[in-house]
């Protein structure tokens, strides 16, 4: 029997392998086995001798000179670029071995090669100087991070010492974080980046439902001169126990970073055995909503939480006890305005007759500022706002009604995700997937003046390969821009460049590379020499820089 089964598969073996060698025979019959890649072009004898430029970084308009074979045969038959950017080539200094050419006054950091009869050689990395570089003394090493989710940070406020607040979605800071001890949205730098916790006292900081912080709003006159606002989307700070998940999307934090508390007596105690429930330890600041705060704002005594909640939630305290809280709802959407003991302010975006909000926007608000006069422009996806046509971008009046004479008529036709204004040349900057503002061709870029109105100077070049995120416009009237485009008219520039007021690329300042991420803050510091710029976000990349999403730049004069 066993005999019979080898045999068997013997013969079945033997019949698969005839099988296989007739198939190979018809398939070599037909000619299957030439070569697939026969006639293609012979490739040219071009090669770069020269592995990297010296110097290491030259100068836009520069002559500049590399090493290379066998150039001679094609010497009047090729091109020079760098990093897309044809460049001038110097003939009277160029022959078989070596190159000589002009490097573009447009062209940017990036790889050059040499292209011949349909063929393409890369060469070395040309690094471009300018007026725009990575602040070699800027001291962030692993920056922003977080082993369980996003690490953004979403936001910088400046502090009166010189250090700096930094806000967003991380739970480590320069790998300083503990399990134990999270550093929860929210770090202290010094002026070079370093990060420290001198005078601090965060604890745990964010803590719950989303776990982040957008905002972060420094108190500069007043009651609580000094303190600091804080919204995004959490319910506790400094603490992980239960009975504390007890804020709403927003805080005050005191002068060192800690939670402005306030300890109550002769709470509610449903269970008189634990003596220690007879008081409670509550927020000062007894105001929250019942989703993500997107911005917040300090005007005078109050305070503007914008966001994309519907309703003003605050602790109803003398029905609370130790174990559980009781709130007061008031439907509020996307805005709400509050004194500074957290009280809803009625006389804004509220109808006493209903009882409620507004109807605001139809649409998410995804960017907001304030004027000097405490007038709110939003910014985003919605065409309409309290039922009055306002596309994509509104102003407000201080009871919270639409401001009709703020001047952009039919506004932008896409949506704006970044609106800045800049109080030193009085515009207001936006970016988006708009084409057009106001009946004006406008390719995702637009300067406005402080009353709405096309700054009719700026016109911008067509944005390719990917859309605006972020715009911000500097002192000296420069705006930066990033996002996920390649080319700006017909230059290369990947996802940032440095424009002039009038919407063209700045000389000197579009010397930089490629960038990766999304940019969501800046901060600009005046310096001797021109200025810095602190940027943050979601950033992955700047020229051959890693930032771990907090990077300083130097604008030149």
């Amino acid at each position: 029997m066993l005999n019979n089964i080898k045999y068997k598969f013997k013969a079945h073996l033997f019949l698969a392998t005839c099988l296989v060698a007739t198939f190979v025979s018809c398939k070599k019959q037909n000619g299957l086995t030439e070569d697939p890649y026969a006639g293609g072009k012979k490739p040219l004898d071009i090669t770069f001798v020269t592995k990297t430029i010296e110097p290491d970084v030259v100068n836009a308009g520069e002559v500049l000179s590399v090493k290379v074979k066998g150039l001679n045969k094609y010497i009047n038959d090729f091109k020079v670029y760098v990093n897309e950017v044809e460049a001038e080539v110097v003939t009277a200094a160029t022959n078989d071995s070596t190159l000589t050419f002009k490097v573009p006054v447009t062209a940017s950091t990036g790889s050059m090669w040499i292209t011949s009869q349909g063929q393409s050689f890369f060469g070395p990395l040309v690094k471009v100087g300018g007026k725009v570089s990575v602040d070699p003394t800027w001291k962030i090493i692993n920056g922003a991070t977080n082993s369980t989710g996003s690490s953004t940070v979403y936001d910088v406020e400046g502090l009166p010492n010189g250090n700096y607040f930094v806000a967003g979605a991380f739970n480590n800071f320069e790998l300083k974080g503990t399990e134990k001890v999270p550093i929860g949205g929210i770090a202290q730098i010094t002026g070079d980046g370093a990060y420290t916790t001198s005078g601090v006292a965060f604890g745990k900081a964010a803590g719950g439902a989303g776990k982040y912080i957008n905002s972060i709003t420094r108190i500069a006159t007043g009651s609580q001169a000094g303190k600091f606002i804080i919204g995004g989307s959490f319910t506790a700070f400094n603490s992980t126990r239960p009975n504390r998940q007890t804020l709403n999307n927003v805080a005050r934090l005191n002068t060192n970073g800690s939670l402005d508390s306030l300890i109550l007596t002769n709470v509610i105690n449903p269970k008189p055995q634990e003596i220690y429930k007879n008081g409670d330890t509550v927020s000062a600041f007894n105001a929250g909503v019942d989703g993500a705060v997107r911005k917040t704002f300090v005007f005078g005594e109050q305070v503007y939480l914008v966001g994309n909640f519907n309703n003003y939630k605050r602790m109803y305290l003398p029905n609370s006890s130790y174990d559980e809280k009781v709130y007061d709802l008031t439907r509020m959407r996307q805005m709400v305005r509050v004194n500074m003991d957290g009280s809803m302010d009625s006389t804004f975006h509220y109808n006493k007759s209903t009882r409620q909000s507004a109807v605001g926007a139809n649409g998410v608000i995804l960017d907001a500022m304030m004027q000097a006069d405490g007038k709110l422009i939003l910014a985003g996806t919605f065409t309409t706002f309290n039922g009055v046509q306002a596309n994509r971008i509104v102003r407000l009046n201080l009871d919270g009604s639409v401001d009709n004479s703020f001047s952009v008529g039919a506004g932008a036709n896409g949506d704006i995700y970044s609106i800045r204004y800049n109080i030193n040349t009085d515009k207001i900057v936006i970016g988006g997937t708009f084409t057009t503002f106001n009946g004006k061709a406008a390719a995702g870029i637009n300067l406005l003046n402080a009353n709405g109105s096309n700054v009719t100077t700026f016109n911008a070049l067509a944005i390719t390969g990917g859309i605006t995120t972020f715009v911000g416009q500097l002192n000296n009237g420069k705006i930066i821009v990033s996002g996920s485009f390649n080319k700006y008219g017909d230059y290369l520039r990947q996802g940032f460049m440095v424009l002039e007021s009038n919407g063209q690329l700045a000389l000197g300042y579009n010397n930089t590379g490629g960038f990766q991420g999304t940019i969501y803050d800046m901060l600009e510091t005046s310096i001797s020499t021109g200025s810095q710029v602190i940027l943050v976000g979601d950033i992955l990349r700047f020229n051959t820089f890693l930032p771990r999403n907090l990077l300083r730049l130097t604008f030149s004069n």
